[in-house]
């Protein structure tokens, strides 16, 4: 188990002690739960009276914080708490599966795949012809990676996770557990006898750039001709829909049960809310933000927020809301 002094995480995290505890630290925890040995975050004055009944042994705190440690604790004031979190979560990590060996004897890799160095791969995995893997990629057991992908350095694949043929994939990205990414659009029309629907073949594939993180069973379909395409440091949430066709950006953040149709187009820094859905071959430009179960069906400017349903401006928005409950009273 992992510990720490307050003088080791002050200096992690770049902070200014308040007090003196002699505790070692084992465990970050939220302020309710914590227990002696813990380091807890309060971020924002509504937390702080929370601290009077904590038994955490240190907490670390946004720098005007008006509170005071008790005797036998500490405070670490930082400017970001959340930053600093992120800098202690990293620090308690703890160990990766273990890999007996690096090559496990079920997993099927063709005679074709160029594996780089330090490569693992994990029970029952299979690994498609001409497939191409970068230094120290990773894959866990239970993974598939079909016909002449490519996957960059230091990319961690989680179990259940099938990667299609010809996708290409950057450094440095991380799939979680049964991530989709190659599967077919979806893309129907009616057939000429009017007795059924005809499948529109895709055939096209995926592009992702590096430090893209897509969480547990998203999904992100190739395209019909050319390329879906992730921009490098995309993060997606679990349980997202990215259609055929579509391009986001660098640095977009797709949160959980949010979708794109196909042909979809995101700037840079787009941050789509969680449940929000976007209509096919719509435009959301750089900066632009989408809360959490909107419904976008035209273009976004650059650095705009829209909310609701039809998505619009945020503030015009509460506007209306503000009305329609006046209204309600009357």
């Amino acid at each position: 188990m992992k510990s720490f002094s307050v003088e080791e995480i002050t200096s992690l995290v770049k902070g200014e002690q308040i007090g003196v505890c002699n505790d070692k630290i084992h465990a970050p925890e939220q302020i309710e739960n914590a227990i002696k040995g813990n380091v807890t975050f309060i971020g924002n004055s509504k937390y702080a009276r929370l601290w009077e009944n904590s038994n955490a042994s240190i907490a670390i705190v946004y720098d005007g914080i008006k509170i005071e440690p008790e005797k036998g604790k500490a405070f670490i004031k930082v400017k970001n708490p959340d930053l600093a979190m992120a800098v202690l979560l990293e620090a308690f990590e703890p160990e990766s599966p273990y890999f007996e060996t690096d090559i496990h004897p079920t997993a099927v890799i063709d005679k074709t795949v160029k594996l780089g160095k330090g490569c693992k791969v994990g029970a029952n995995s299979y690994v498609g012809k001409n497939v191409v893997l970068g230094d120290n990629v990773i894959i866990y057991p239970n993974v598939s990676i079909f016909d002449d992908t490519t996957i960059g350095n230091e990319t961690v694949i989680w179990s259940g996770t099938v990667i299609r043929e010809r996708t290409k994939i950057g450094s440095h990205c991380i799939f979680h557990v049964n991530v989709s990414i190659g599967a077919d659009g979806f893309g129907y029309r009616p057939s000429p006898d009017g007795r059924g629907l005809v499948k529109i073949i895709h055939i096209g594939n995926v592009v992702i750039g590096n430090a893209v993180e897509i969480g547990a069973n998203s999904c992100v379909d190739r395209g019909k001709f050319s390329s879906t395409i992730l921009g490098d440091g995309c993060k997606i949430d679990n349980l997202v829909q990215i259609g055929h066709n579509s391009v986001l950006g660098r640095c977009c953040i797709m949160a959980g049960h949010s979708g794109l149709a196909g042909s979809v187009t995101l700037g840079d820094g787009v941050i789509i809310g969680g449940s929000a859905s976007i209509k096919d071959h719509v435009t959301i430009h750089s900066g632009a933000k989408v809360g959490a179960g909107s419904g976008v069906i035209a273009d976004i400017e650059a650095g705009k927020s829209v909310v609701g349903y039809p998505a619009c401006d945020s503030r015009e928005k509460m506007k209306q809301w503000v009305a329609l409950r006046k209204l309600g009273r009357s």
